[in-house]
């Protein structure tokens, strides 16, 4: 990794921006990604990196949002060891099988997880609306999309918010505020998973944490104050509109590589 003053300077506004765009819908992994690879990072070692960087970010998203998380707790407590399980499981998969596979698969299923949040009023006169679905149906169905999206994280993480909001907000009668709220407690388990799996296994460069990770912190905070003033309306537009960019730049990546 270059270490010169341009690329920290790049790394610090990444790592800023990242933060914030992950606390209000996910996707952040986008900016501090390709810019560890612009100093000179292998891919691998890029996507350990970041996803041990955007970590501290999702832990202050939670601090930023813990108003919207009222009476969530027994609600958090029984998905955040799905969360562990389930990124446990994408790590492993990471370290243990090709990537390109993957990078491949990726971009579909941000894209297809972006299209179910924003046809979520329609989907649900489908599937019936959350308020609808039987109490054990409900937390099946919540239980079992939470251990694949952590799953998700582990292994890219990239849109993992946009992952996770569009399949609680599939289940719950919530606002999106409070669903926003519940999938940043559910992205800091599942990145404090990373951090444990790849600090010890991983290709860390602890240089390019040491200066993206500070720089999540400050903007998950702002994000997450930021994601409690929009509308819902503008916030699932906001939320689909990035999910959508990351699907299409990642197709086109899967397909230049």
């Amino acid at each position: 990794m270059d270490h010169s003053l341009s690329n920290v300077a790049l790394l610090l506004v990444a790592g800023l921006a990242a933060g914030a765009v992950n606390a209000i819908a996910g996707g952040g992994s986008l900016l501090t990604f390709p810019a560890l690879i612009a100093t000179g990072l292998p891919s691998i070692a890029a996507n350990v990196t970041n996803s041990v960087s955007v970590t501290p970010g999702y832990l202050s998203s939670v601090w930023g949002s813990r108003e919207d998380l009222t009476n969530q707790r027994k609600r958090a407590m029984a998905l955040v060891p799905l969360a562990i399980l389930g990124g446990v499981g994408g790590c492993v998969l990471l370290l243990v099988t090709p990537a390109d596979v993957f990078e491949f698969v990726a971009p579909f299923l941000v894209l297809a997880a972006t299209a179910v949040l924003g046809l979520q009023p329609r989907l649900q006169k489908i599937v019936g609306h959350p308020a609808a679905l039987s109490s054990k149906k409900q937390t099946a169905t919540m239980a079992t999309l939470t251990l694949l999206g952590a799953a998700y994280g582990g292994y890219f993480g990239a849109a993992l918010g946009v992952v996770l909001v569009a399949v609680l907000a599939l289940v719950l009668d919530e606002k999106l505020q409070r669903i926003n709220a519940l999938k940043n407690v559910l992205s800091a388990t599942i990145g404090l998973v990373t951090v444990a799996v790849y600090a010890i296994f991983g290709p860390v460069s602890w240089v390019g944490v040491a200066i993206v990770a500070p720089a999540t912190v400050a903007g998950g905070y702002l994000g997450a104050r930021l994601a409690r003033k929009l509308s819902a309306k503008a916030l699932r537009a906001t939320i689909v509109t990035f999910g959508t960019t990351i699907g299409l730049v990642l197709l086109f990546q899967a397909f230049q590589s």
